[in-house]
């Protein structure tokens, strides 16, 4: 979606860090729908269905011969995205419940692959089998927390239907911001002209103006960070409409939201994270190769940042926190052993409150239990650092202590390379200190 801000992995994971991994929730559409019904807001008639049969009878029960069934995964670009049952396009006109059912069968337990869902693709449990309408006008609405405006802004073009960072980067002049202060609110005036701007005329500028209030009023009840509407319409018969909607929820307000959480659908994201959430471990996975376990965000910020002064790549970024357990330094090399790219590892622990003999327990588990294959630097400094390195020196278990950052940081990247390169031609290289 559009943007008002630099959306760099590297700014993602400065966020990240600052907010100790900061999940917003997104749900389904058919969920979004959902939400926009109950707040008043007008969406085409849809029924969910988890099986081909289930949507051939939701076909039946619309009544409608024109129909349109829409793959439901968290990702953008389904329209152009293709499945690995060999079908083309995960938003599909339909005719018949007959069709919904032929098409739903080769949707439903597939995976799709869109520009947004990368090269493993997002498995597709459910559709969306909705009434079509025949619109003469789309539009783009959105609602975002802006760091820059400090508070909501409404970002809105009269083209819409179409990836809105395309009409961004063509014509930046169809896009309109509306900053909203957030003690005021969305006036009906404010409103009023935002749909004159976008080009409402007649009974729809009011009706534009009222769905945008309503809008506006569920983005605040909800907790939202985000509410996405690509098309908003206006129909054939002057209804303004939502086509299909985008929500994310801010998760500092799980406490109060139970409702909209409990939407939540784990089996569309990253099972790491999944994982590292449960053990209250702040984890984000990433392309390199040398897998990172750190406490406090900052000290794991500059670990990446050193690895790649070096040459390498990181493989995550992972911070325990300050008070981990042994058990939770195990379930984090888990998490890191999962990732099959990973060919080395690096440890970087400074102990406060974090002692450091906690953590060599922890990594010493790990390794038996896990039989760690790969390379691993483990640089501990801080509380009670003589501890943790008589139990790793008495383990017996190979590692590559290092005191000095830049160091190890060298060194874990010549061991993931020797690593690599032993994985690429078949040889299973076992490392240890000379």
């Amino acid at each position: 979606m559009f943007r008002l801000f630099a959306n760099s992995s590297k700014g993602m994971l400065r966020t990240a860090a600052k907010n100790q991994q900061v999940r917003n929730l997104s749900i389904h559409e058919y969920m979004s729908a959902n939400l926009l019904s109950e707040a008043g807001i007008k969406v085409p008639q849809g029924i969910v269905a988890s099986s081909a049969e289930e949507a051939f009878q939701a076909a039946k029960k619309l009544g409608v011969s024109d129909l349109v069934i829409k793959a439901q995964v968290l990702a953008g670009g389904r329209g152009k995205g293709h499945f690995d049952s060999g079908l083309n396009g995960g938003v599909k006109t339909i005719y018949s419940p007959e069709e919904a059912r032929d098409l739903a069968s080769k949707m439903l337990g597939h995976k799709i692959f869109t520009k947004q869902t990368g090269a493993s693709g997002k498995d597709c449990n459910k559709v969306f089998i909705v009434e079509r309408k025949y619109v003469r006008r789309e539009y783009y609405f959105a609602i975002l927390m802006d760091r820059a405006m400090q508070g909501p802004v409404i970002v809105a073009s009269s083209q819409g239907g179409v990836d809105i960072e395309s009409v961004a980067a063509e014509n930046p002049d169809a896009i309109v911001k509306l900053p909203v202060d957030i003690k005021k609110g969305l006036s009906l005036e404010s409103a009023q002209g935002l749909a004159d701007k976008l080009g409402f005329v007649g009974n729809a500028r009011d009706e534009a103006a009222g769905t945008f209030i309503k809008l506006y009023k569920l983005f605040l009840a909800k907790d939202a960070t985000q509410i996405e509407i690509n098309p908003l319409v206006e129909t054939s018969d002057h209804q303004v409409m939502c086509m299909d909607a985008k929500f994310g929820f801010d998760d500092n307000a799980n406490f109060r939201q139970k409702d909209v959480f409990s939407l939540r659908d784990p089996t569309q994201e990253d099972p790491r994270e999944v994982q590292a959430e449960k053990w209250n471990l702040n984890y984000i996975g990433l392309d390199g190769q040398i897998g990172c376990l750190v406490n406090g965000a900052g000290l794991a910020m500059s670990t990446m940042d050193i690895i790649k002064l070096h040459g390498g790549a990181p493989a995550n970024f992972l911070d325990v926190g300050g008070s981990a357990t042994a058990k939770q330094i195990c379930e984090a090399f888990k998490i890191i052993s999962s990732d099959a790219g990973v060919s080395a590892a690096l440890v970087n622990i400074f102990g406060g409150i974090m002692r450091c003999d906690v953590v060599a327990q922890g990594i010493i588990d790990a390794v038996k239990e896990l039989d760690l294959k790969i390379p691993l630097v483990v640089r501990l400094q801080g509380t009670n650092v003589d501890e943790g390195k008589k139990l790793i020196n008495e383990s017996g278990i190979a590692i590559f202590p290092c005191d000095d950052l830049d160091k190890a940081a060298d060194l874990v990247v010549k061991l993931s390379d020797i690593t690599s390169l032993a994985q690429k031609v078949g040889v299973h290289a076992k490392l240890s200190l000379a």
